[in-house]
């Protein structure tokens, strides 16, 4: 994301399936923090992220199906790119 120029205590970046998320967090060094897959669902999303959510920015791939995410992103008022 070479346009972004935020820095953020958390990082996750999602692989966004039909039926599945592999969610990626990493801190600001660009260690993992957690590497997961979880149900295409907005409440283990949200269940997982909760640890992470007082400094976030998430990524979604860019594909046709993300908008839910993006949606619930601002919903929950946590940052979406």
């Amino acid at each position: 994301m070479s346009f972004y120029h935020s820095t953020h205590r958390h990082y996750c970046g999602i692989d966004l399936h039909a039926r599945s998320l592999y969610v990626c967090i990493l801190d600001p060094q660009g260690e993992v923090l957690l590497h997961k897959e979880i149900k295409a669902r907005p409440e283990p999303l949200l269940a997982l992220l909760e640890p992470f959510r007082d400094d976030l920015v998430v990524g979604v791939e860019c594909m046709h199906c993300w908008y839910w995410i993006s949606d619930l992103c601002e919903e929950h008022g946590m940052r979406f790119t």
